[in-house]
């Protein structure tokens, strides 16, 4: 699974996800992509089911790009501890996203493939994606 080597910080503020995203809206690698519709976390393993599910139908042939990472961390409390004692320990990583940011290009496959692939893969994700692609 996708986590950072190391961290300058160990924990970090959970934030607010507001607006649209900056970047990242564009396809720069490949003919297809799927765009994700709404805000969210996706967690490491959320991405890794994905990519998995989408390079299986290819039968490894195309190229798939992830164009997020999980780099922030979320920490959690165990069950049953009392309020205070400070921030719990970190239990998994994640990558915020914002509408219009594109999460995974493939290239190399047609389009049937491509649109198949990428729909399976947007079934792991707990957001609304679109299937994209480039026109000539």
């Amino acid at each position: 699974m996708l986590q950072p080597k190391r961290t300058k910080y160990k924990k970090m503020q959970k934030g607010r996800i507001k607006g649209n995203s900056k970047k990242g809206f564009f396809l720069s690698r490949g003919l297809y992509g799927i765009k994700a519709m709404e805000k969210a976390w996706i967690t490491s393993r959320q991405l890794e089911a994905a990519r998995i599910a989408a390079t299986r139908y290819m039968k490894r042939e195309g190229k798939l790009w992830i164009n997020i990472f999980p780099d922030k961390p979320a920490t959690k409390k165990p069950q049953e501890v009392r309020m205070g004692k400070g921030k719990g320990p970190v239990e998994f990583w994640v990558s915020i996203v914002k509408p219009g940011r594109i999460l995974f290009e493939l290239d190399g496959v047609n389009f049937n493939i491509a649109r198949e692939s990428l729909r399976l893969a947007a079934q792991k994700l707990p957001i609304k994606m679109k299937f994209i692609y480039k026109k000539y």
